[in-house]
Formats: structure tokens, sequence, C-alpha cells
């Protein structure tokens, strides 16, 4: 089958895959342009990027719903636990087994804290996805860095998601020359229009050699 993929908004997903359903940074609650809510939402893990209240979002009500296992940094990990949530943490250069294959760990230059507390790295996540031979790489917030080449180069993604909405993350200039960088196939902008801070037209973020698909809350896409 191929994989399924519904952007829930802001940098969320649910990704369904014959191994099980993935979902990465679920802000639904306070996110004014959400279409789903947390009871709606069904899987068998949860990625984090980092400790952001618009990352970790709704995270705790949807693993405990589900009995959802939590991927993400050490001490994220930590705070989940804490509210009796399973988890599965590691750390950038790392990577862990999931059902439906694995997740590496990478790194991202941004902050991470959540309700005054040190939430660890901020990361990004590289999923793949075996039985469709699948690759998905999640950028988190960052900025621009050289070595998203050398990630490319590591795990040879089929689809990039890429922070664009600038001021907190990369603008849609910066996050083209990082899809350039990693060459995925496909490019998802991500972290964009949802509050009037961020960027509400990312028109210059046209990567060349890489498709774009520009998806609003709610879309979704199949791959493979």
């Amino acid at each position: 089958m191929p994989l399924t993929i519904e952007y829930l908004g802001h940098s969320g997903f649910i990704i369904k895959s014959a191994g099980g359903t993935l979902v990465i940074d679920p802000f639904l609650t306070g996110n004014p342009l959400a279409t789903r809510k947390p009871d709606q939402i069904k899987c068998d893990h949860i990625a984090i990027t980092h400790g952001h209240g618009d990352h970790i979002g709704d995270s705790v009500a949807i693993a405990k719903a589900n009995n959802a296992t939590v991927i993400a940094c050490w001490e994220i990990c930590e705070f989940m636990g804490e509210h009796s949530v399973e988890t599965n943490p590691g750390n950038p250069g790392g990577k862990v087994k999931t059902p439906f294959g694995w997740i590496a760990f990478t790194q991202a230059f941004h902050s991470s804290s959540y309700e005054g507390r040190y939430m660890g790295q901020p990361c990004g996540i590289v999923a793949h996805f075996e039985a469709e031979n699948a690759t998905i790489y999640h950028l988190g917030d960052t900025g621009l860095f050289s070595d998203l080449r050398l990630i490319g180069e590591l795990y040879n993604p089929d689809i990039a998601c890429i922070p664009v909405g600038d001021r907190f993350t990369m603008g849609p200039e910066l996050g083209r020359m990082a899809a350039e960088m990693i060459k995925p196939r496909i490019a998802i902008p991500i972290h964009w229009k949802t509050f009037p801070l961020l960027a509400q037209d990312i028109t210059p973020f046209r990567p060349a050699e890489v498709e774009v698909w520009a998806m609003a809350p709610g879309d979704t896409k199949t791959y493979g």
C-alpha cells in the first residue's frame, strides 16, 4: 500500500503505512487552522521534534487515548513519562526501531522549552517506512545549516517537510535553499500562515528539481 500523508496544519502530520500510523507534532488545540480535534486522531506512534507548545501540542492526550508511544529526545520523553505515556527516546545521531521501520534524529538549530522547563535538543526526524520503502525527513523548526546536504546524502529522503514561516525558522527563500541541499523528490512547506507573525505568502519557495506539495490543513496525499 502507498503511504497516506495528511497535513494537520502548522507542522503536524498523520502518516499511515502498512506497519502502523505515525503522527508528527500534533498541534491542534489552539491552532486556528486545524481541521481535526485531538479525539479524532488514531495512531500508534507520535514523534515530537522539540519542546515548544506548537509542536508538543496535544501529544499527551492523543498518546493516552490511543496507548501510543512517543518518540522524541530524552528530556521530552522524561516529561511524557511523568504523564504516564509510553516513550522511545533518542537524540541526534541515534536511531530507534519501530514496527513500521525506524526513526533517526538529526540536528536542528532552534530552541526547546515548555512551561518554563528545558526540553532538550531540538531535532529533525527522519522516518523510514519499510513496507513502502519510503523515507520522510521532517526538519522540525530550524534555520539553514550546511549539514542539511549531509543529511540528504545519509538518508536520501523521498519527502522533506521544511519550515518556511520566517522569524522563528527559515523563510521561503532559505527554505528553497534547504530543499536544494537535501534534494528530496518532494518538499512540503510547513510552519507558515498559522499566525500573523509567520509568513503568509511563500511564493519564493520554488526549489529547483524538487516537486512542491503546498498542502492546506486537512489535505491528504499518497506516496508510493
